[in-house]
């Protein structure tokens, strides 16, 4: 896990602190199917400003996932480039402007990178733009072997009502 201590930091108001962060970004969940950063740990540009209300984060990081694709399920490989903001003001008397990274006056970078990563991820991970997928037949990959089957297969969950069709015709 990567933290910045903000304790150390004496920002007036307008004042600005850059700093490059070596973030670790865990493995994430999406869809069901787990993803790595590699490598784990990403160079990431931290800035933090001090305005007479708050003080607002950014980050700004470009991440490599690996993880299997949503068609075929082969290794895929994703660059998720990140642009992250958040806020939190002097007085927060809700949660809306409650920093949920900033805990005792240390800021998980790690939490943080993870959650902007998955906001940024597309709705399906392919391998490629033009996937095909598996056979919904044969479960062979059709990214490598391009076929069609002839012969139409019934579904075994059918079989019953099918006998049942045949009795009935004959």
């Amino acid at each position: 896990m990567t933290s910045f201590s903000m304790r150390s930091l004496k920002l007036r108001s307008g004042e600005e602190y850059r700093d490059e962060q070596e973030v670790t970004l865990e493995p994430l969940r999406y869809g069901g199917q787990r993803y790595i950063a590699v490598p784990e740990k990403i160079p990431g540009a931290l800035a933090i400003s001090r305005a007479s209300t708050g003080t607002v984060f950014e980050l700004r990081l470009d991440a490599r996932l690996h993880g299997p694709c949503f068609r075929c399920l082969a290794d895929a490989v994703l660059d998720v480039p990140v642009s992250a903001r958040e806020y939190q003001a002097n007085r927060a008397d809700s949660d809306e402007l409650r920093n949920p990274y900033l805990v005792e006056g240390q800021l998980d970078l790690s939490a943080w990178a993870r959650d902007a990563v998955a906001l940024a991820l597309p709705d399906k991970i392919l391998c490629r733009p033009d996937c095909a997928g598996l056979c919904a037949m044969c479960g062979k990959n059709l990214n490598i072997e391009p076929h069609v089957h002839t012969e139409a297969r019934l579904d075994p969950r059918w079989a019953a009502l099918a006998q049942l069709r045949e009795h009935s015709d004959g």
